[in-house]
C-alpha cells in the first residue's frame, strides 16, 4: 500500500469524447478510498500557475454524458526543461497532491514520467481520438470520432450519389490512420488512404474512378487521413484527370466533440478507476491499458516504446471489399 494522501487529476493535450466520465471515475474512485481529490485545470500549463482546485463528488455530477473535459486542456512544451519540471513538483508538494493522474495522449504521459522521477507518482490514463497510444487496444475517444465520422460519411455519400460527384472526406489522424480506416469500411468507401500505407500513386485512383465509372458507378468516395492531407488539391486533379465533378470535405474539429457513446462512457470511467487503484497499491510511472479483453497496466517508458501499426488483415479488407 502507498502513502499517497492527495492525488491530482489532469487532462492534456488534445480533449477526446469520454474525459469527463475519467474524470469522474478519478474523483468518486478517489474520494472512496479515502483520498482528496485535487482537478488541475488546463493540463501542465495550469499545474505551473497554481490553477488547482478542490474536487468532490458533486464537482463531476452530470458530466458523464458531455464531451470535451471540465478541467480545460492545454499543451505545455515548457515542461519539457528540467527547472520548469522542478517547479511543477514544487507546485505539487506546496498543495500536498503525492499521486498524479494525467489523462491524455504520449506527450502528457512524457510529462508525468519526468514528474515521476522527480518524486511525484504519476499514472496515464490514454485519452486520444487517434487510437496511437501503442501499448492499448483501446483509447478514451476514439470510438466517439469514429462514429462522428462515419455519421458524416453517410451524409456526404448521400449528396454525392445525388450529383453525381467524387468526393473526399479527410478525417483526423495525423500519424495514426485508424479513424480513416474504422470509417472507411463502416461507410463503404472506395478509396482509403492511410499515411501507414497510402503509396501516393494519385494515377492509379484516377485510372480506377475512370474503369469504374465504364461498369455504371456514378458516385465515388475517398475517405482520406490528415496525415495524407492535400484533399483539395487531390479533389482538383482528380477533377481535371477523369472529368467527374470531385469536391473535398474536411471533417475537422468535430471529431473532438460530442456526447461520448457507451463505450467511451464504459471504458474511460474503468480506466480512470484503475489508475486511482494503482496509486493506492504504491504503483507509479504505469500506463493504464485495455488488451485483448482485460485492463493492463505498462511501465511508462515500457509502453511509449511498444510498436503499433494498423491491423493488415483490416486493411486488406478494406480493398476487397471496395471493389
Amino acid at each position: 500500500m502507498s502513502n499517497v494522501k492527495t492525488i491530482g487529476v489532469l487532462t492534456s493535450g488534445g480533449d477526446a469524447p469520454g474525459m469527463n466520465a475519467a474524470i469522474r471515475a478519478v474523483v468518486r474512485t478517489g474520494l472512496a478510498a479515502g483520498l482528496k481529490v485535487k482537478g488541475i485545470r488546463r493540463g501542465y500549463s495550469g499545474l505551473l500557475e497554481e490553477d488547482i482546485v478542490d474536487m468532490d463528488s458533486r464537482s463531476v455530477s452530470d458530466i458523464i454524458q458531455r464531451g470535451g473535459t471540465i478541467l480545460y486542456t492545454a499543451r505545455c512544451p515548457e515542461l519539457l526543461k528540467p527547472e520548469v519540471q522542478d517547479k511543477a513538483v514544487e507546485i505539487c508538494r506546496k498543495y500536498e497532491i503525492d499521486g498524479l493522474v494525467v489523462i491524455g495522449g504520449d506527450g502528457s504521459f512524457r510529462g508525468a514520467q519526468d514528474l515521476a522521477r522527480k518524486g511525484i507518482n504519476a499514472v496515464g490514463v490514454p485519452g486520444t481520438i487517434d487510437l496511437d497510444i501503442t501499448c492499448t487496444d483501446y483509447t478514451i475517444g476514439f470510438d466517439t470520432a469514429v462514429n462522428t465520422a462515419m455519421e458524416t460519411i453517410d451524409k456526404v455519400r448521400d449528396t454525392s450519389t445525388s450529383h453525381e460527384r467524387c468526393s473526399i472526406i479527410e478525417v483526423m489522424g495525423r500519424h495514426a490512420g485508424y479513424i480513416a480506416l474504422w470509417s472507411g469500411i463502416a461507410n463503404g468507401a472506395e478509396e482509403i488512404l492511410i499515411s501507414e500505407r497510402y503509396d501516393y500513386d494519385e494515377q492509379r485512383i484516377i485510372n480506377n474512378i475512370i474503369e469504374k465509372r465504364k461498369t455504371g458507378k456514378k458516385h465515388y468516395i475517398i475517405v482520406n487521413a490528415e496525415g495524407v492531407g492535400d484533399s483539395n488539391g487531390m479533389a482538383k486533379r482528380i477533377e481535371a484527370a477523369t472529368g467527374m465533378e470531385t469536391r473535398a470535405t474536411i471533417i475537422g474539429y468535430a471529431q473532438r466533440g460530442g456526447s461520448p457513446t457507451a463505450i467511451d462512457r464504459v471504458f474511460a470511467s474503468m480506466m480512470g478507476a484503475r489508475a486511482v487503484d494503482l496509486l493506492v497499491e504504491g504503483k507509479t510511472k504505469r500506463i493504464v491499458g485495455y488488451r485483448e479483453g482485460h485492463l493492463v497496466d505498462y511501465d511508462i517508458i515500457e509502453g511509449l516504446a511498444m510498436k503499433k501499426d494498423v491491423d493488415q488483415y483490416m486493411y486488406d479488407l478494406s480493398i476487397r471489399l471496395s471493389r
